[in-house]
């Protein structure tokens, strides 16, 4: 083997440090693309993100709703009499303590179901069959009948819910009307979709 042989050809190196760059391009520039079209869309992030309420606005025995994750939910800001309403009838609930687990979270499991005793949030599909139940917070509407505090009616089947989304006696819904996770970032800014520390 002569001398020459073995010194390196330095056009040669040349052209595989070309080769080599352009081809590591090729190949990011091809990948780049299809790393991309694998991560969530615009779309589909809101979707499944926390929404944001600015509840400052909601006068009481105001409704509110808006779209978590594709489910209507019901924000109502209860007035004085709502709330005491909420203690005289639980005699005519299926479920008043709610202790159905997988109804709300833990942190409103109580008898008003809400962090803030005169903010409800209450997702807005009747358990029974998912349509979306009317809000009536008329006590004694003649068509549900004289012993109706107010709360949630549902034209379907004529399930009928309190102001805490409770379900009442002998009606085809079986469960509560569900608690979406959800807290307070501020004094009047809700977020649905995210529990306490999330």
């Amino acid at each position: 083997m002569s001398h020459a042989a073995t010194l390196p050809d330095p056009a040669r190196r040349v052209w595989l440090t070309a080769a080599c760059t352009a081809g590591g391009a090729g190949i990011v520039a091809t990948s780049v693309p299809f790393v991309v079209s694998m991560a969530p869309s615009e779309r589909a992030r809101a979707f499944g993100a926390p929404v944001e309420v600015n509840v400052g606005p909601i006068k009481p025995g105001e409704l509110q709703t808006v779209e978590w994750r594709g489910k209507p939910v019901w924000v109502l800001r209860r007035t004085t009499y709502m709330l005491e309403s909420l203690r005289s009838h639980d005699d005519l609930l299926s479920d008043p303590r709610s202790g159905r687990l997988g109804q709300q979270p833990v942190y409103a499991r109580n008898d008003l179901r809400s962090v803030k005793p005169d903010i409800a949030v209450l997702v807005a599909i009747c358990t029974h069959l998912g349509c979306i139940p009317t809000f009536r917070p008329e006590p004694g509407a003649a068509d549900i009948g004289a012993s109706w505090p107010g709360g949630f009616y549902c034209p379907c089947h004529g399930s009928k819910f309190d102001l805490a989304g409770r379900v009442f006696k002998n009606v085809p819904a079986p469960s509560n009307l569900e608690v979406p996770p959800h807290h307070y970032s501020g004094e009047s800014t809700l977020l649905i979709g995210a529990g306490p520390g999330a």
